[in-house]
Protein backbone atom coordinates (compact mmCIF):
# COMPACT_ATOMS: atom_id res chain seq x y z
CA UNK A 1 0.00 0.00 0.00
CA UNK A 2 2.35 2.40 -1.32
CA UNK A 3 1.73 6.30 -2.44
CA UNK A 4 3.67 8.70 -4.92
CA UNK A 5 2.66 11.89 -3.52
CA UNK A 6 4.47 13.51 -6.32
CA UNK A 7 4.95 12.36 -10.05
CA UNK A 8 4.77 13.89 -13.28
CA UNK A 9 2.78 10.66 -15.08
CA UNK A 10 2.23 12.85 -18.08
CA UNK A 11 5.82 14.00 -18.79
CA UNK A 12 6.47 13.54 -22.34
CA UNK A 13 9.56 11.27 -21.46
CA UNK A 14 6.90 8.12 -21.10
CA UNK A 15 4.50 9.09 -24.58
CA UNK A 16 5.91 5.64 -25.32
CA UNK A 17 4.58 3.58 -22.26
CA UNK A 18 2.62 5.73 -20.23
CA UNK A 19 -0.08 3.17 -19.50
CA UNK A 20 2.45 0.10 -19.35
CA UNK A 21 4.69 2.13 -16.48
CA UNK A 22 1.40 3.09 -14.75
CA UNK A 23 0.81 -0.57 -14.21
CA UNK A 24 4.22 -1.33 -13.50
CA UNK A 25 3.61 0.54 -10.20
CA UNK A 26 0.60 -1.27 -9.31
CA UNK A 27 2.51 -4.45 -9.38
CA UNK A 28 4.88 -2.89 -6.86
CA UNK A 29 1.61 -2.45 -4.07
CA UNK A 30 1.49 1.27 -5.48
CA UNK A 31 -2.37 2.12 -4.63
CA UNK A 32 -2.27 5.59 -4.71
CA UNK A 33 -0.24 8.44 -7.32
CA UNK A 34 -0.67 12.43 -6.95
CA UNK A 35 0.12 13.97 -10.53
CA UNK A 36 1.80 17.46 -10.55
CA UNK A 37 0.37 19.78 -13.08
CA UNK A 38 2.55 23.27 -13.04
CA UNK A 39 1.82 25.54 -16.11
CA UNK A 40 -0.34 25.93 -19.02
CA UNK A 41 0.65 22.45 -20.90
CA UNK A 42 0.95 20.01 -17.70
CA UNK A 43 -2.32 20.90 -16.18
CA UNK A 44 -4.71 19.55 -18.26
CA UNK A 45 -3.39 16.40 -19.19
CA UNK A 46 -2.56 16.13 -15.34
CA UNK A 47 -6.55 16.64 -14.48
CA UNK A 48 -7.19 14.33 -17.65
CA UNK A 49 -5.04 11.67 -15.97
CA UNK A 50 -7.16 11.72 -12.74
CA UNK A 51 -9.97 11.41 -14.63
CA UNK A 52 -8.89 8.32 -16.55
CA UNK A 53 -7.66 6.84 -13.39
CA UNK A 54 -9.45 5.97 -9.77
CA UNK A 55 -6.45 5.80 -8.51
CA UNK A 56 -4.33 8.93 -9.60
CA UNK A 57 -5.23 12.28 -8.55
CA UNK A 58 -4.09 15.22 -9.30
CA UNK A 59 -2.46 18.77 -8.06
CA UNK A 60 -2.53 21.84 -10.00
CA UNK A 61 -0.52 25.20 -9.53
CA UNK A 62 2.04 27.19 -11.13
CA UNK A 63 6.21 26.11 -11.14
CA UNK A 64 8.18 29.01 -10.15
CA UNK A 65 10.54 28.72 -13.28
CA UNK A 66 7.06 29.58 -15.18
CA UNK A 67 6.36 32.08 -12.92
CA UNK A 68 6.82 34.69 -15.61
CA UNK A 69 4.39 33.62 -17.89
CA UNK A 70 1.05 33.60 -15.39
CA UNK A 71 -1.44 35.93 -15.85
CA UNK A 72 -4.39 36.77 -13.82
CA UNK A 73 -6.60 34.61 -15.84
CA UNK A 74 -4.61 31.48 -14.96
CA UNK A 75 -4.84 32.12 -11.36
CA UNK A 76 -8.79 32.29 -12.29
CA UNK A 77 -8.35 28.59 -13.92
CA UNK A 78 -6.49 26.95 -10.94
CA UNK A 79 -9.10 28.37 -8.41
CA UNK A 80 -11.72 27.03 -10.63
CA UNK A 81 -9.98 23.48 -11.37
CA UNK A 82 -9.41 23.38 -7.24
CA UNK A 83 -13.08 22.61 -6.97
CA UNK A 84 -12.88 19.30 -9.35
CA UNK A 85 -13.13 16.40 -7.16
CA UNK A 86 -9.79 14.79 -8.05
CA UNK A 87 -7.47 17.92 -7.52
CA UNK A 88 -6.33 17.56 -3.86
CA UNK A 89 -3.63 20.58 -3.70
CA UNK A 90 -2.27 23.80 -5.55
CA UNK A 91 1.14 22.75 -6.20
CA UNK A 92 3.66 22.75 -7.21
CA UNK A 93 4.72 26.18 -6.24
CA UNK A 94 7.36 28.08 -4.67
CA UNK A 95 10.84 29.55 -5.58
CA UNK A 96 13.49 28.56 -7.96
CA UNK A 97 17.26 30.09 -7.57
CA UNK A 98 18.98 27.48 -9.53
CA UNK A 99 17.52 28.04 -12.61
CA UNK A 100 17.34 31.21 -14.42
CA UNK A 101 14.09 31.75 -16.40
CA UNK A 102 11.94 33.54 -14.26
CA UNK A 103 12.95 36.76 -12.38
CA UNK A 104 12.97 36.66 -8.40
CA UNK A 105 10.57 39.34 -7.72
CA UNK A 106 8.27 37.71 -10.13
CA UNK A 107 8.34 34.20 -8.71
CA UNK A 108 7.78 35.62 -5.23
CA UNK A 109 4.56 37.81 -6.32
CA UNK A 110 3.30 34.28 -7.84
CA UNK A 111 4.49 32.13 -5.16
CA UNK A 112 2.41 34.53 -2.52
CA UNK A 113 -1.14 34.67 -4.65
CA UNK A 114 -1.24 30.65 -4.62
CA UNK A 115 -0.62 30.61 -1.01
CA UNK A 116 -3.49 32.95 -0.60
CA UNK A 117 -5.38 31.28 -3.12
CA UNK A 118 -5.06 28.02 -1.07
CA UNK A 119 -6.03 29.82 2.19
CA UNK A 120 -9.14 31.18 1.01
CA UNK A 121 -10.46 28.12 -0.61
CA UNK A 122 -8.48 25.90 1.98
CA UNK A 123 -6.15 23.63 0.26
CA UNK A 124 -3.03 22.12 1.07
CA UNK A 125 -0.08 23.61 -1.07
CA UNK A 126 3.09 21.61 -2.72
CA UNK A 127 6.10 23.58 -2.42
CA UNK A 128 8.96 23.48 -4.86
CA UNK A 129 12.19 24.79 -3.25
CA UNK A 130 16.02 25.05 -4.92
CA UNK A 131 18.42 27.03 -3.60
CA UNK A 132 16.12 29.08 -1.86
CA UNK A 133 15.56 27.96 1.72
CA UNK A 134 15.82 31.42 3.38
CA UNK A 135 13.24 32.99 1.14
CA UNK A 136 10.67 29.60 1.41
CA UNK A 137 11.24 29.93 4.83
CA UNK A 138 9.95 33.83 4.83
CA UNK A 139 7.39 33.68 2.24
CA UNK A 140 5.34 30.80 3.95
CA UNK A 141 5.38 33.02 7.53
CA UNK A 142 4.36 36.10 6.07
CA UNK A 143 1.61 34.53 4.01
CA UNK A 144 0.32 32.70 6.63
CA UNK A 145 1.17 28.99 4.85
CA UNK A 146 0.64 27.25 7.83
CA UNK A 147 -3.22 27.71 7.70
CA UNK A 148 -3.51 25.37 5.12
CA UNK A 149 -0.09 23.27 5.56
CA UNK A 150 1.03 20.94 2.95
CA UNK A 151 3.71 19.33 1.36
CA UNK A 152 7.23 20.26 1.34
CA UNK A 153 8.51 18.54 -1.86
CA UNK A 154 11.64 16.25 -2.57
CA UNK A 155 12.70 17.90 1.04
CA UNK A 156 16.56 18.56 1.13
CA UNK A 157 17.17 21.34 3.80
CA UNK A 158 18.94 20.67 7.20
CA UNK A 159 17.15 19.26 10.16
CA UNK A 160 16.54 22.82 11.31
CA UNK A 161 15.19 23.76 8.47
CA UNK A 162 12.34 21.02 8.72
CA UNK A 163 11.81 21.73 12.42
CA UNK A 164 10.58 25.28 10.78
CA UNK A 165 8.57 23.21 8.29
CA UNK A 166 7.10 20.80 10.85
CA UNK A 167 6.06 23.54 13.22
CA UNK A 168 4.18 25.06 10.21
CA UNK A 169 1.81 22.34 9.76
CA UNK A 170 3.74 20.61 7.26
CA UNK A 171 4.96 17.05 5.99
CA UNK A 172 7.97 16.79 4.74
CA UNK A 173 8.48 14.09 1.57
CA UNK A 174 11.37 12.72 0.09
CA UNK A 175 12.75 11.25 -3.09
CA UNK A 176 15.38 8.73 -4.80
CA UNK A 177 17.82 11.21 -3.00
CA UNK A 178 17.42 9.46 0.02
CA UNK A 179 18.87 6.38 -1.43
CA UNK A 180 22.06 7.57 -2.59
CA UNK A 181 25.25 6.68 -0.69
CA UNK A 182 26.94 9.97 -0.22
CA UNK A 183 23.29 11.39 0.69
CA UNK A 184 24.39 12.14 4.32
CA UNK A 185 21.95 15.21 4.94
CA UNK A 186 18.77 13.85 3.94
CA UNK A 187 19.39 10.07 5.38
CA UNK A 188 20.00 12.29 8.88
CA UNK A 189 16.96 14.42 8.47
CA UNK A 190 15.00 11.66 6.98
CA UNK A 191 15.55 9.87 10.65
CA UNK A 192 14.13 12.59 12.94
CA UNK A 193 11.22 13.66 11.20
CA UNK A 194 8.16 12.07 13.03
CA UNK A 195 6.40 8.70 11.06
CA UNK A 196 2.89 10.71 11.47
CA UNK A 197 4.90 14.21 9.22
CA UNK A 198 6.54 12.09 6.58
CA UNK A 199 5.72 11.24 2.82
CA UNK A 200 7.13 9.19 -0.08
CA UNK A 201 7.59 10.26 -3.91
CA UNK A 202 9.60 9.67 -6.91
CA UNK A 203 9.09 13.15 -8.60
CA UNK A 204 9.63 10.83 -11.52
CA UNK A 205 10.71 10.74 -14.19
CA UNK A 206 13.10 12.79 -12.31
CA UNK A 207 15.51 12.15 -9.26
CA UNK A 208 15.84 8.22 -9.99
CA UNK A 209 16.87 6.63 -7.22
CA UNK A 210 19.86 4.23 -6.72
CA UNK A 211 20.18 1.50 -8.46
CA UNK A 212 18.76 2.97 -11.76
CA UNK A 213 20.48 6.37 -11.28
CA UNK A 214 21.02 7.93 -14.54
CA UNK A 215 18.20 6.73 -15.86
CA UNK A 216 14.39 7.62 -16.29
CA UNK A 217 13.02 7.43 -13.41
CA UNK A 218 9.14 5.86 -12.79
CA UNK A 219 6.34 5.84 -10.11
CA UNK A 220 6.61 2.12 -9.79
CA UNK A 221 10.65 3.19 -8.00
CA UNK A 222 8.86 4.92 -4.97
CA UNK A 223 9.03 0.83 -3.67
CA UNK A 224 12.67 1.60 -3.65
CA UNK A 225 12.87 4.72 -1.73
CA UNK A 226 10.52 3.31 0.97
CA UNK A 227 12.86 0.53 1.45
CA UNK A 228 15.72 2.96 2.46
CA UNK A 229 12.84 4.86 4.13
CA UNK A 230 11.80 1.71 6.30
CA UNK A 231 15.66 1.43 7.08
CA UNK A 232 15.79 4.26 8.41
CA UNK A 233 13.04 4.42 10.60
CA UNK A 234 13.78 1.00 12.08
CA UNK A 235 10.57 0.15 10.89
CA UNK A 236 9.40 -3.25 8.08
CA UNK A 237 8.43 -1.69 4.67
CA UNK A 238 4.99 -2.90 5.32
CA UNK A 239 4.65 -0.54 8.23
CA UNK A 240 6.34 2.40 6.35
CA UNK A 241 4.19 2.18 3.71
CA UNK A 242 1.12 2.38 5.71
CA UNK A 243 1.96 5.25 7.31
CA UNK A 244 3.23 7.32 4.48
CA UNK A 245 -0.03 6.04 2.87
CA UNK A 246 -2.21 7.24 5.81
CA UNK A 247 -0.75 10.90 6.10
CA UNK A 248 -1.42 10.88 2.08
CA UNK A 249 -4.79 10.09 2.50
CA UNK A 250 -5.50 12.26 5.47
CA UNK A 251 -3.52 15.63 4.39
CA UNK A 252 -4.89 15.49 0.61
CA UNK A 253 -8.35 13.92 1.23
CA UNK A 254 -7.89 10.87 -0.82
CA UNK A 255 -10.17 8.44 -0.98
Amino acid sequence: MLTDTHTHLNAKEFDEDRNEMIQRALSQGVTRMVNIGFNRETIPSSVQLAEQYDFIYSAVGWHPQDAKDMTPEDLEWIEALCKHDKVVAIGEIGLDYYWDTSPKDVQDRVFREQIRLARKIGMPIVIHNRDAHHDILQVMKEEKADEVGGIMHCFSGSWETAKICLNMNFHLSFGGPITFKNAKQPKEVMAQVPLDRLLLETDSPYLTPHPYRGKRNETAYVRLIAETAAQLKGITLEELAKITTENAIRLLRLK
